[in-house]
């Protein structure tokens, strides 16, 4: 792969990305909410949510190609490592 074949690869790792935080997200609401007492049934929704939404997404990205697919990857995990930053900073004051 080529400097340009990653320059024009490089939107998918923010589509990623985004998709990414929001799975993270996602989870962190649900972990909280089990940690609260919630019951299933009101936790089942945010577990369908994110896992439509990440098939839905990497799905779609492998039918782009190899490259835009492993770009979106590189972006996932990059949103989970800041996501978790972000989380653990906002928890302790919670």
């Amino acid at each position: 792969m080529t400097w340009t074949g990653v320059i024009e690869s490089s939107p998918y790792a923010a589509a990623g990305a985004a998709l990414g935080t929001a799975y993270f997200l996602l989870l962190f609401a649900s972990v909280r909410m089990h940690a609260a007492g919630a019951s299933f049934i009101r936790v089942l929704p945010l577990y369908a949510l994110r896992l439509a939404g990440a098939l839905a997404g990497f799905w779609y990205f492998a039918q782009q190609g190899t490259a835009e697919l492993l770009m979106a990857l590189a972006g996932f995990i990059l949103a989970r490592t800041v996501t978790q930053r972000f989380i653990g900073k906002v928890a302790r004051w919670m």
